[in-house]
C-alpha cells in the first residue's frame, strides 16, 4: 500500500525512506526532527511581516536619495513665491477649500507655460504641495495628513493627466538624451524635470493607495476612478505602466542614460501594485476564479498559514559542528543508547547543540564538498534527564500544509500499478480498479481524496479546445481586466523590458563587479560635486547602497507580481513571461545574488534615519559624525532586503515549479549550497521557500549529500507542501531521467505561441477560417475604390488586358 505522509503532529517516515537512514545516523535523525520541530535556538526569530510593502514612512523616504536633500528647501521656496501673490500672508493650513482649489488650479494652468524654468517652478510649488506643505507641519502625522488632503486635491484638479503629458515631452526630449549621452558622467542635475515630475506622479500614486477608514465618501470615489485609469489605455493610449516600462528599456539601449531609474521603476511598482492588487487581492481573486469555474475552494488560506509558521534552526557551520564534538568528549559519563524507532517528539533534547550562526560554512564555498551538518560521529549520549511536567513541549498538530494530488500522479500511480499486478494498461482511465489489490483500492481513494484541480489546468483545457475546434468552439469571452489591459499592452516588447529590467537587477546585485559595460545605475544619486571630505564620502557610499538596494527592492517586487497576476488571469501570458526571463538567465541571476554573506546583506545598515524624509523637513537635523553613519540604526533587520530575498526566492520557485530542465538548471549551477547557507537566515518565510527549491532537486543530489544533510531533509518534511506519491526524498540516480532543456522549452514556446497568435493577433488569422461571401449578387453590388491613375488609364487598361488577349470560350464553357 502507497505510504502517506501526515499526521500526527510530525512528518511520518515510511520504511523506503527509512532505508536511506543509516543506523546510527536515525536516532540522531529523531533529535534533530525534533528540535526543528520544536523551534528551539539560541538566537530569536526575525521579528519580519512580510507584505506589499512597508510602512508608509519608509516608502515615502525610499523615493529619495540623501544627495537630494538641499531640494526640499527650494520646493517650498518656489510654492511661497507662486502663492505670494495671490494668498497674501495667510499660511496653507489656514486657508479654506474654496482657496485651496483655487491655488491649485493656478498652479496646474501654470505647467502649460512654454518657457521651461517657469515651468519647473510651478512644478516644484506642487511637489511641495504634494509633500505635504511640511513647513506648516510640527510633526510627521500633520505631514502625513496633509499629504493626502493635498493629493486627493491635485488629483480631484486633473493634475495626473497634466504630469503624464509632461513626463511624455521629457521623454521625447533628444535634445537631453543627446547632451546626456556625450556627458563623461552624468550627475543629479542631468535629470532634474524627470526627478521633480515622477516624484510627484509617485507620492500621488503611493498617498492615494493607503487605506484609511476616515476617508470621505467622494474621496473612496476619487480613489476607485484613479484606479481604473490608471489601468486602462487613457494616457497616451496605453496604461501607464506600459510608458515606464518603456523608460526602462530606453534607459537600458543607452540612448537615455540620464533618467532616474529609481524613481522610474518605483512608480512602475506601485501603479502595478495599485492597478492590479497586492497578495491579499490575488489570493481572493484566486478564491473568486476557483468559484466561478466550480472547482473546489483551497484547502486554506497559504497567507495566514505562512504567517503563522515559526522558523527552522538553521545547519550549523563545520566549525559548530568541531565545537559540538569537543565539547561532548569532554562530558564524563557516557553510555551507549540505540534509538531505531522515531519516537518522543515530546522530549526536549537535554543535551541540544549549540546553534551559533554567525560563522559562514567554509564548506559551503567550495561547491564540489558534501555539507555536513549536526551531527556527531556517534550515538554515545548520557541518559534523558527526567523533565517536569512544565517542560514539556506542546507540539502542533498535523502538518501546516494540506497534501496535494494531481490527477497525472493518479493516473501514472495506476499505471504503474496495473503494469506490475495485470500486466496492461488502460490509458487515462482512473476509475477502473478490477484485478488490484485491496491495499491499492485504498490508495487510489486517498489519492482521490486530496486531489487538487488548479486553474492552470482548466485553462490548459479549454485552450486545447479552441485550438482544435476553431469554428465550432465559439468565440472566446475575455474580459479586458486591468492585468488583461497590461498584458496586452506589454505583449509586442515583453521579451526587452524583461531583459532590461534583469540588465538593472545585475547592476544593482551586491555580488555584481563594476565592468566598462554595465549600465550606469546611479545617474539619481552621484552629485555635481564629487565629495571632498571622509564624512561626505561615508554619506555618499551609505546613499549608494540604499539606492541600490531600493532599486533591487522594486524589481522584484514587479516581476513577482506580474508573475503571480499573469498567472492567474492566463497561465500561457505567465509561461510567456516566465520562459523570456529564462532566456535571460534570470535563474542563475538569482543564484549569483544569492551567492554572498546574506545574513551581512539582510543586517545591512545603509539608511542615515535623521535624513528620511518627512522627518529630516520637521526635526532639526543633528550633526552627523563618521561614528553615528557607522553605527546605522538600532533595527534587528533590514526590511527592504529581506522582503528582496523572499521576492526573489519566490520568482526562482514559479520558474522552475513543474519544470524538470529548469530543476536540472539549479543542480548544474550549484545552487544547493547557496541555498543551505540562505536557510541562516530564521525568518519562516524565507526558509520555506529555499526549502522548496531545495526539495525539487534533492533526488539529483546523490545519497552521500541526503546522508550529510539529514536535518534539513526533516526541515523540507515539516515545512514543505506533501505531494502523497512524490519520491524527492529518496530517489535514485534511474530516477535522474535525460533531460533535454531545448525540446522542453520549444515545446512550451510553441503552445504559447499558438495561444498568443489565436488571442491577440487578429492579422494573421488562418483565411480558411475566415467567412466566405458566395452571393453573387452582393458581390458584384459592392464597391470597390479604385486608385486615381488606373481611373486615368483605364481604357488602356481594357485594350491590354481585355481586348488584345484571345479567349478561349470554350474553355471557359467546360
Amino acid at each position: 500500500m502507497m505510504e502517506v505522509y501526515g499526521g500526527n503532529g510530525g512528518a511520518a517516515v515510511n520504511n523506503k525512506q527509512r532505508a536511506m537512514i543509516p543506523n546510527k545516523s536515525r536516532g540522531e535523525f529523531t533529535r534533530n526532527l525534533r528540535k526543528d520541530s520544536e523551534g528551539f535556538s539560541e538566537s530569536p526569530d526575525l521579528e519580519f511581516e512580510y507584505a506589499d510593502t512597508d510602512k508608509w514612512a519608509a516608502e515615502l523616504s525610499e523615493l529619495y536619495s540623501y544627495t537630494e536633500g538641499p531640494e526640499f528647501a527650494l520646493n517650498r521656496k518656489c510654492f511661497e513665491e507662486e502663492s505670494r501673490e495671490h494668498v497674501a500672508d495667510k499660511k496653507w493650513t489656514e486657508l479654506d477649500a474654496a482657496q485651496h482649489r483655487a491655488h491649485a488650479m493656478r498652479l496646474l494652468d501654470g505647467l502649460e507655460v512654454i518657457a521651461r524654468e517657469k515651468r519647473l517652478k510651478v512644478a516644484r510649488a506642487i511637489l511641495y504641495m504634494a509633500q505635504g506643505t511640511f513647513a506648516e507641519c510640527t510633526c510627521e502625522a500633520e505631514v502625513q495628513h496633509w499629504m493626502r488632503y493635498n493629493t486627493f486635491l491635485l488629483l480631484d484638479v486633473g493634475t495626473f493627466s497634466a504630469l503624464v503629458e509632461l513626463l511624455n515631452m521629457e521623454i521625447d526630449n533628444n535634445a537631453a538624451c543627446s547632451s546626456a549621452v556625450r556627458k563623461p558622467a552624468i550627475s543629479l542635475a542631468d535629470s532634474t524635470d524627470l526627478r521633480v515630475l515622477l516624484n510627484i506622479m509617485y507620492l500621488m500614486v503611493e498617498t492615494i493607495q493607503q487605506d484609511d477608514p476616515a476617508d470621505k465618501p467622494e474621496w473612496r470615489i476619487i480613489k476607485e476612478t484613479f484606479r481604473s485609469e490608471l489601468g486602462s489605455p487613457l494616457f497616451n493610449n496605453e496604461p501607464i505602466s506600459v510608458m515606464l516600462f518603456g523608460m526602462v528599456t530606453k534607459f537600458c539601449s543607452g540612448h537615455a542614460p540620464h533618467f532616474p531609474m529609481k524613481k522610474v521603476l518605483l512608480l512602475l511598482w506601485k501603479s502595478v501594485l495599485f492597478t492590479l492588487g497586492g497578495f491579499e487581492q490575488l489570493q481572493s481573486f484566486k478564491v473568486q476564479k476557483r468559484e466561478e469555474l466550480g472547482l473546489p475552494p483551497l484547502p486554506e488560506d497559504s497567507i495566514r498559514v505562512v504567517r503563522s509558521m515559526r522558523a527552522a534552526s538553521p545547519p550549523a557551520s563545520a566549525s559548530d559542528l568541531i565545537e559540538q564534538q569537543q565539547k561532548r568528549a569532554r562530558r564524563e559519563h557516557k553510555s551507549l543508547i540505540k534509538q531505531d524507532n522515531l519516537d518522543a517528539f515530546n522530549e526536549k533534547d537535554p543535551y541540544k547543540a549549540d546553534d551559533s550562526r554567525e560563522d559562514e560554512d567554509d564548506n559551503d564555498d567550495n561547491d564540489n564538498s558534501i555539507e555536513t551538518e549536526t551531527f556527531p560521529i556517534d550515538e554515545v549520549m548520557p541518559p534523558p534527564i527526567p523533565h517536569p511536567p512544565s517542560d514539556r513541549v506542546s507540539f502542533p498538530k498535523g502538518l501546516p500544509w494540506a497534501p496535494k494530488v494531481r490527477e497525472k500522479d493518479i493516473e501514472n500511480f495506476l499505471e504503474s500499478s496495473r503494469s506490475k499486478f495485470i500486466g496492461y494498461t488502460l490509458g487515462n482511465d482512473t476509475d477502473t480498479v478490477v484485478g488490484l489489490p485491496r491495499p491499492i483500492h485504498e490508495s487510489i481513494r486517498t489519492l482521490k481524496q486530496h486531489k487538487y484541480v488548479s486553474i492552470a489546468e482548466i485553462q490548459i483545457t479549454k485552450e486545447e479546445e479552441f485550438q482544435k475546434t476553431p469554428l465550432s468552439g465559439g468565440e472566446e469571452e475575455v474580459e479586458m481586466c486591468a492585468i488583461e489591459l497590461l498584458y496586452q499592452g506589454i505583449l509586442p516588447s515583453l521579451p526587452q523590458y524583461m531583459i532590461a529590467l534583469l540588465k538593472i537587477l545585475l547592476a544593482a546585485a551586491p555580488t555584481s563587479k563594476a565592468k566598462t559595460d554595465s549600465i550606469n545605475i546611479l545617474a539619481d544619486v552621484l552629485p555635481e560635486e564629487m565629495p571632498t571630505t571622509v564624512l561626505q564620502s561615508m554619506k555618499l557610499g551609505v546613499d549608494v547602497n540604499r539606492h541600490k538596494e531600493i532599486i533591487v527592492k522594486a524589481i522584484s517586487a514587479i516581476l513577482l507580481l506580474l508573475l503571480k497576476h499573469f498567472k492567474l488571469n492566463h497561465i500561457y501570458q505567465f509561461e510567456y513571461m516566465a520562459q523570456h526571463l529564462v532566456f535571460a538567465n534570470c535563474i542563475p541571476l538569482i543564484l549569483k545574488f544569492f551567492n554572498q554573506n546574506i545574513m551581512s546583506y539582510i543586517t545591512a545598515k545603509n539608511s542615515i534615519s535623521v535624513l528620511d524624509f518627512p522627518y529630516c523637513v520637521v526635526h532639526e537635523l543633528p550633526e552627523l559624525t563618521a561614528e553615528s553613519l557607522e553605527a546605522g540604526d538600532n533595527n534587528q533587520f533590514c526590511w527592504r532586503n529581506l522582503f528582496s530575498c523572499i521576492n526573489l526566492l519566490r520568482i526562482l520557485n514559479k520558474l522552475t515549479k513543474w519544470k524538470h530542465s529548469r530543476t536540472m538548471m539549479l543542480v548544474v549551477f550549484k545552487s544547493a549550497p547557496i541555498l543551505k547557507r540562505a536557510l541562516k537566515v530564521k525568518q519562516a518565510m524565507m526558509q520555506l521557500y529555499v526549502l522548496k527549491l531545495l526539495k525539487v532537486q534533492t533526488k539529483y543530489l546523490g545519497r552521500q549529500w541526503r546522508k550529510s544533510n539529514m536535518k534539513t531533509m526533516s526541515a523540507i518534511y515539516q515545512k514543505v507542501r506533501h505531494r502523497l506519491n512524490d519520491d524527492w526524498a529518496f530517489g535514485n540516480d534511474l530516477d535522474a531521467r535525460p533531460w533535454d532543456f531545448q525540446a522542453e522549452e520549444c515545446a512550451l514556446r510553441a503552445n504559447i505561441e499558438r495561444f498568443n497568435s489565436r488571442r491577440y493577433d487578429k492579422s494573421h488569422s488562418n483565411p480558411d477560417f475566415l467567412p466566405v461571401d458566395n452571393c453573387l449578387q452582393s458581390v458584384l453590388g459592392q464597391r470597390v475604390d479604385l486608385p486615381e491613375d488606373f481611373q486615368m488609364n483605364y481604357d488602356l487598361w481594357l485594350e491590354r488586358e481585355v481586348f488584345s488577349k484571345p479567349i478561349s470560350w470554350e474553355e471557359l464553357l467546360q
